[in-house]
Protein backbone atom coordinates (compact mmCIF):
# COMPACT_ATOMS: atom_id res chain seq x y z
CA UNK A 1 0.00 0.00 0.00
CA UNK A 2 1.46 3.32 -1.10
CA UNK A 3 1.92 5.85 1.83
CA UNK A 4 -0.32 8.78 1.04
CA UNK A 5 2.91 11.27 1.64
CA UNK A 6 4.49 9.86 -1.33
CA UNK A 7 4.65 13.18 -4.18
CA UNK A 8 4.30 11.75 -7.76
CA UNK A 9 7.49 11.45 -10.11
CA UNK A 10 9.43 14.42 -10.65
CA UNK A 11 9.73 14.43 -14.32
CA UNK A 12 6.00 13.70 -14.21
CA UNK A 13 5.41 17.44 -11.97
CA UNK A 14 8.46 19.03 -14.03
CA UNK A 15 6.59 18.30 -17.05
CA UNK A 16 3.02 19.71 -15.64
CA UNK A 17 4.85 22.87 -14.29
CA UNK A 18 6.28 23.67 -17.85
CA UNK A 19 3.63 23.32 -19.64
CA UNK A 20 1.23 24.93 -17.39
CA UNK A 21 3.80 27.78 -17.26
CA UNK A 22 4.11 27.85 -20.84
CA UNK A 23 0.62 27.00 -22.10
CA UNK A 24 1.61 24.25 -24.39
CA UNK A 25 3.18 21.04 -24.39
CA UNK A 26 5.55 21.50 -26.98
CA UNK A 27 6.57 24.45 -25.17
CA UNK A 28 7.79 22.72 -22.14
CA UNK A 29 9.25 19.91 -24.56
CA UNK A 30 11.55 22.29 -25.88
CA UNK A 31 12.64 23.83 -22.18
CA UNK A 32 12.73 20.29 -20.84
CA UNK A 33 14.84 19.00 -24.21
CA UNK A 34 12.14 16.41 -24.73
CA UNK A 35 9.86 15.54 -27.21
CA UNK A 36 6.25 16.55 -27.25
CA UNK A 37 5.47 12.97 -26.89
CA UNK A 38 7.59 12.74 -23.75
CA UNK A 39 6.02 15.65 -22.02
CA UNK A 40 2.63 13.79 -22.79
CA UNK A 41 2.90 10.79 -21.56
CA UNK A 42 4.40 12.44 -18.29
CA UNK A 43 1.08 14.44 -17.32
CA UNK A 44 -0.76 11.15 -18.19
CA UNK A 45 1.38 9.47 -15.22
CA UNK A 46 0.80 12.30 -13.11
CA UNK A 47 -3.35 12.12 -13.94
CA UNK A 48 -3.50 8.61 -13.26
CA UNK A 49 -1.73 8.90 -10.26
CA UNK A 50 -3.91 11.46 -8.88
CA UNK A 51 -6.52 10.65 -10.31
CA UNK A 52 -7.90 13.57 -11.44
CA UNK A 53 -7.65 15.49 -15.25
CA UNK A 54 -4.93 18.40 -15.45
CA UNK A 55 -5.93 19.13 -18.59
CA UNK A 56 -8.92 19.79 -20.82
CA UNK A 57 -9.04 20.21 -24.62
CA UNK A 58 -9.92 23.85 -25.66
CA UNK A 59 -9.99 24.38 -29.71
CA UNK A 60 -6.61 24.11 -30.74
CA UNK A 61 -4.89 24.19 -27.05
CA UNK A 62 -5.44 23.28 -23.66
CA UNK A 63 -7.04 24.81 -20.52
CA UNK A 64 -6.64 23.73 -16.77
CA UNK A 65 -9.16 22.29 -15.03
CA UNK A 66 -9.77 23.49 -11.61
CA UNK A 67 -7.46 20.88 -10.17
CA UNK A 68 -4.87 21.74 -12.91
CA UNK A 69 -5.13 25.68 -11.28
CA UNK A 70 -4.71 24.26 -7.66
CA UNK A 71 -1.50 21.84 -8.90
CA UNK A 72 -0.29 24.76 -11.11
CA UNK A 73 -0.07 27.72 -7.89
CA UNK A 74 1.82 25.39 -5.62
CA UNK A 75 3.96 23.93 -8.69
CA UNK A 76 4.84 27.42 -10.25
CA UNK A 77 5.71 28.39 -6.32
CA UNK A 78 7.28 24.89 -5.28
CA UNK A 79 9.98 25.43 -8.70
CA UNK A 80 10.82 28.81 -8.79
CA UNK A 81 12.25 28.26 -4.71
CA UNK A 82 13.86 25.28 -5.88
CA UNK A 83 15.42 26.96 -8.62
CA UNK A 84 16.60 30.19 -6.51
CA UNK A 85 18.29 27.83 -3.43
CA UNK A 86 20.09 25.83 -5.70
CA UNK A 87 21.32 29.22 -7.46
CA UNK A 88 22.44 30.99 -4.27
CA UNK A 89 23.74 27.76 -2.91
CA UNK A 90 26.00 27.25 -6.22
CA UNK A 91 26.60 31.07 -5.57
CA UNK A 92 28.05 30.47 -1.65
CA UNK A 93 30.00 27.43 -3.23
CA UNK A 94 32.40 29.98 -5.04
CA UNK A 95 35.53 30.99 -3.29
CA UNK A 96 35.76 34.00 -5.47
CA UNK A 97 35.85 38.04 -4.54
CA UNK A 98 32.41 39.10 -3.01
CA UNK A 99 31.29 41.50 -5.84
CA UNK A 100 29.12 44.81 -4.68
CA UNK A 101 27.31 47.01 -7.02
CA UNK A 102 28.03 50.85 -5.90
CA UNK A 103 27.24 54.62 -7.37
CA UNK A 104 30.67 55.79 -7.97
CA UNK A 105 30.06 58.94 -5.69
CA UNK A 106 30.10 56.29 -2.65
CA UNK A 107 32.93 54.53 -3.47
CA UNK A 108 34.98 57.43 -4.20
CA UNK A 109 33.84 59.17 -0.98
CA UNK A 110 32.85 56.71 1.32
CA UNK A 111 33.77 53.30 0.55
CA UNK A 112 37.74 54.17 -0.41
CA UNK A 113 38.79 55.96 3.43
CA UNK A 114 37.65 52.50 4.78
CA UNK A 115 38.32 50.12 2.74
CA UNK A 116 42.08 48.84 4.71
CA UNK A 117 39.45 49.18 7.60
CA UNK A 118 36.91 46.51 6.10
CA UNK A 119 39.62 44.30 4.33
CA UNK A 120 40.84 43.91 7.83
CA UNK A 121 37.19 43.34 9.46
CA UNK A 122 36.24 40.89 6.60
CA UNK A 123 39.47 39.48 5.00
CA UNK A 124 37.14 36.49 3.98
CA UNK A 125 34.91 38.53 2.15
CA UNK A 126 37.45 39.57 -0.54
CA UNK A 127 35.60 42.64 -1.74
CA UNK A 128 35.28 43.62 -5.12
CA UNK A 129 33.91 46.96 -5.72
CA UNK A 130 31.62 47.41 -9.30
CA UNK A 131 30.40 51.04 -10.16
CA UNK A 132 27.18 51.80 -11.50
CA UNK A 133 25.49 54.40 -12.90
CA UNK A 134 22.03 52.66 -12.61
CA UNK A 135 19.99 51.22 -9.38
CA UNK A 136 18.32 48.85 -11.38
CA UNK A 137 21.44 46.79 -12.25
CA UNK A 138 20.66 44.40 -9.62
CA UNK A 139 21.08 41.07 -11.29
CA UNK A 140 24.48 42.52 -13.18
CA UNK A 141 26.75 39.45 -14.32
CA UNK A 142 28.40 38.62 -10.97
CA UNK A 143 27.64 41.18 -8.48
CA UNK A 144 26.17 39.56 -5.20
CA UNK A 145 24.88 42.80 -3.94
CA UNK A 146 24.02 46.29 -4.67
CA UNK A 147 24.27 49.09 -2.37
CA UNK A 148 22.35 51.93 -3.16
CA UNK A 149 20.02 55.19 -2.09
CA UNK A 150 16.79 53.16 -2.52
CA UNK A 151 13.96 55.63 -2.86
CA UNK A 152 11.07 52.76 -3.05
CA UNK A 153 10.53 48.89 -1.80
CA UNK A 154 13.28 46.29 -3.39
CA UNK A 155 11.47 44.17 -5.97
CA UNK A 156 9.79 40.83 -4.42
CA UNK A 157 13.39 38.89 -5.30
CA UNK A 158 15.50 41.24 -4.15
CA UNK A 159 16.25 41.22 -0.20
CA UNK A 160 16.57 43.96 1.22
CA UNK A 161 19.19 45.16 4.39
CA UNK A 162 17.99 48.58 5.65
CA UNK A 163 21.38 50.47 6.47
CA UNK A 164 20.14 54.29 7.48
CA UNK A 165 17.94 57.03 6.48
CA UNK A 166 18.85 59.47 3.79
CA UNK A 167 19.34 62.75 4.72
CA UNK A 168 20.21 65.88 2.35
CA UNK A 169 21.32 69.36 2.88
CA UNK A 170 23.30 72.47 1.01
CA UNK A 171 26.75 72.64 1.46
CA UNK A 172 29.55 75.07 1.09
CA UNK A 173 33.28 75.53 1.42
CA UNK A 174 35.12 78.07 3.22
CA UNK A 175 36.18 79.32 0.64
CA UNK A 176 33.03 80.02 -1.09
CA UNK A 177 33.17 83.76 -1.83
CA UNK A 178 29.70 84.05 -0.51
CA UNK A 179 30.68 82.71 2.73
CA UNK A 180 30.06 84.92 5.28
CA UNK A 181 26.98 85.96 4.01
CA UNK A 182 25.46 82.35 4.16
CA UNK A 183 26.89 80.93 7.10
CA UNK A 184 24.37 82.17 8.75
CA UNK A 185 21.59 79.45 7.51
CA UNK A 186 19.08 82.06 5.98
CA UNK A 187 17.11 80.68 3.44
CA UNK A 188 16.49 83.75 2.09
CA UNK A 189 20.26 83.56 1.47
CA UNK A 190 19.51 80.98 -1.15
CA UNK A 191 17.32 82.40 -3.00
CA UNK A 192 19.47 84.67 -5.12
CA UNK A 193 22.63 81.82 -4.95
CA UNK A 194 23.47 80.05 -7.98
CA UNK A 195 22.75 76.64 -6.54
CA UNK A 196 25.00 73.69 -8.36
CA UNK A 197 23.39 70.84 -8.82
CA UNK A 198 23.07 67.32 -10.58
CA UNK A 199 22.04 66.73 -14.07
CA UNK A 200 20.60 63.07 -12.62
CA UNK A 201 18.41 64.30 -9.62
CA UNK A 202 17.19 67.60 -10.06
CA UNK A 203 14.34 67.32 -8.14
CA UNK A 204 16.97 67.38 -5.24
CA UNK A 205 16.71 71.19 -4.50
CA UNK A 206 12.61 71.55 -4.59
CA UNK A 207 12.72 68.55 -2.65
CA UNK A 208 14.86 69.87 0.30
CA UNK A 209 12.86 73.33 0.15
CA UNK A 210 9.83 71.49 0.80
CA UNK A 211 11.33 69.43 3.23
CA UNK A 212 11.93 72.87 5.54
CA UNK A 213 8.09 73.58 5.02
CA UNK A 214 8.36 75.85 2.98
CA UNK A 215 7.52 76.19 -0.98
CA UNK A 216 10.35 76.24 -3.55
CA UNK A 217 10.94 79.83 -4.51
CA UNK A 218 12.12 80.48 -7.93
CA UNK A 219 15.45 78.60 -7.68
CA UNK A 220 18.51 79.94 -9.64
CA UNK A 221 20.55 76.96 -11.02
CA UNK A 222 24.30 77.96 -11.98
CA UNK A 223 26.40 74.49 -13.02
CA UNK A 224 24.71 71.17 -13.27
CA UNK A 225 27.06 68.41 -12.76
CA UNK A 226 26.76 64.73 -14.53
CA UNK A 227 27.43 62.82 -11.06
CA UNK A 228 27.29 63.61 -7.14
CA UNK A 229 31.18 62.99 -7.13
CA UNK A 230 32.15 65.84 -8.92
CA UNK A 231 29.41 68.11 -7.71
CA UNK A 232 30.87 67.67 -4.32
CA UNK A 233 34.41 68.67 -6.14
CA UNK A 234 33.09 71.55 -6.83
CA UNK A 235 31.56 72.92 -3.50
CA UNK A 236 35.03 71.93 -2.13
CA UNK A 237 36.41 74.06 -4.63
CA UNK A 238 34.28 76.71 -3.46
CA UNK A 239 32.24 77.47 -6.62
CA UNK A 240 29.18 77.74 -4.90
CA UNK A 241 26.19 76.05 -2.41
CA UNK A 242 25.87 72.26 -3.61
CA UNK A 243 23.15 69.81 -1.95
CA UNK A 244 24.27 66.15 -0.93
CA UNK A 245 23.04 63.06 1.05
CA UNK A 246 25.00 63.51 4.69
CA UNK A 247 26.44 60.46 4.46
CA UNK A 248 28.77 61.25 1.48
CA UNK A 249 29.80 64.70 3.25
CA UNK A 250 30.03 63.68 6.96
CA UNK A 251 33.79 63.48 6.89
CA UNK A 252 34.49 67.08 4.94
CA UNK A 253 32.18 67.99 7.39
CA UNK A 254 34.26 66.95 10.56
CA UNK A 255 37.56 68.01 8.80
CA UNK A 256 35.80 71.87 8.50
CA UNK A 257 36.03 71.42 4.39
CA UNK A 258 32.36 72.25 4.04
CA UNK A 259 30.01 73.68 6.36
CA UNK A 260 25.81 72.63 6.14
CA UNK A 261 25.00 76.08 7.64
CA UNK A 262 21.14 74.60 7.17
CA UNK A 263 21.13 71.32 8.26
CA UNK A 264 20.17 68.06 6.74
CA UNK A 265 16.68 66.80 6.06
CA UNK A 266 15.48 62.91 6.01
CA UNK A 267 13.73 62.49 2.17
CA UNK A 268 12.50 59.24 3.35
CA UNK A 269 14.53 56.78 1.17
CA UNK A 270 17.26 55.05 2.38
CA UNK A 271 20.71 53.70 1.67
CA UNK A 272 20.22 50.02 1.52
CA UNK A 273 22.05 46.95 0.92
CA UNK A 274 20.14 45.03 -1.62
CA UNK A 275 20.83 41.44 -2.72
CA UNK A 276 18.93 38.85 -5.42
CA UNK A 277 17.33 36.10 -3.66
CA UNK A 278 14.66 36.01 -0.71
CA UNK A 279 17.19 33.17 1.65
CA UNK A 280 19.67 35.24 3.87
CA UNK A 281 23.55 35.02 2.44
CA UNK A 282 26.12 34.59 5.24
CA UNK A 283 28.37 37.15 3.56
CA UNK A 284 25.67 39.60 2.87
CA UNK A 285 24.64 39.57 6.74
CA UNK A 286 28.41 39.96 7.77
CA UNK A 287 28.99 43.50 5.21
CA UNK A 288 25.54 44.46 6.43
CA UNK A 289 26.13 44.68 10.07
CA UNK A 290 29.74 46.02 8.88
CA UNK A 291 28.22 48.83 7.17
CA UNK A 292 25.73 49.93 9.94
CA UNK A 293 28.46 49.80 12.25
CA UNK A 294 30.19 52.21 10.45
CA UNK A 295 27.35 54.56 9.62
CA UNK A 296 26.72 54.57 13.27
CA UNK A 297 30.45 56.04 14.15
CA UNK A 298 30.60 58.27 11.24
Amino acid sequence: MSDPRDLPPLNALRAFEATARLGGMSRAGDELHVTHGAVSRQIRVLEEQLGVALFRREGRGLALTEAGQRLREVSAETFARLREVCAELKAGSRQGPFVLGCPGSLVARWFIPRLDRLNRDLPELRLHLSTRTDDTELHAAGQDATLLFAESDPPAEVRAYHLAPERIGPVLSPYCPAYLRLKEGKLSALRAERLLHTLSRPQAWPQWFALQGVAAPELHYGQGFEHLYYLLEAALSGLGVAIAPETLVAADLKAGRLVAPWGFAATGAELALWAPGRLADERVERLAAWLRMELAEA
